[in-house]
């Protein structure tokens, strides 16, 4: 399946008033994950624009320590999925706890970097658009083209580098997994 670049939402779609975001419930953790995971499938194109103008901002700044930082983010995280891949306990904490295991990643990172360089530029070039990001999916309610576009790329009709991301997370949800194989199957 071909990689597809999601379309960059309208910025009244992005971040309009206050009629749109409400707090997350909660004690319903899995209703909470849901809602993240659409909405990071949805915006991931505008996330990845404001992410990357704070990227550039702070790798304007410190270049070298904003390459050390990016490649020592990627590096552990690729880490973490492999290992997750390989021991069954670490499946299940990603798996039940997902934002632990991406607190865990963030806080290997940020000790690897604080022995290798700038803790600063970690913190405002990588930490700092995760946690927008983070922040504004779980703020922001869904609405029905968000739904639509989500259960598109979950059944396999199209794949984005957010999926790719969520999927090596274990972040889709099963139901709709078990949907793509199917269609997977019925077409070979």
């Amino acid at each position: 399946m071909e990689v597809q670049v999601a379309p960059l939402r309208a910025w009244d779609d992005f971040f309009p008033g206050s009629d749109r975001f409400a707090l997350p419930d909660i004690k319903d953790i899995s209703k909470w994950n849901n809602r993240v995971v659409s909405n990071l499938l949805y915006y991931q194109t505008n996330y990845l624009m404001v992410a990357a103008a704070l990227v550039s901002i702070v790798g304007f700044l410190s270049p070298l320590n904003m390459v050390i930082g990016g490649t020592v983010v990627v590096l552990v995280f690729l880490g973490f999925v492999w290992m997750s891949h390989n021991k069954d306990i670490l499946r299940k904490l990603k798996k039940q706890y997902p934002t632990t295991f991406v607190v865990a990643i963030m806080l290997s990172s940020y000790f690897l970097i604080s022995y290798l360089g700038d803790v600063m530029v970690f913190m405002f070039g990588i930490t700092l658009p995760l946690l927008l990001m983070f922040v504004h999916a779980s703020l922001r309610l869904r609405n029905i083209q968000n739904k639509l576009q989500n259960k598109m790329e979950g059944i396999g009709l199209k794949k984005t580098p957010m999926g790719i991301i969520l999927d090596a997370l274990e972040q889709q949800e099963d139901s709709i997994n078990k949907i793509a194989d199917y269609i997977s199957k019925v077409k070979e």
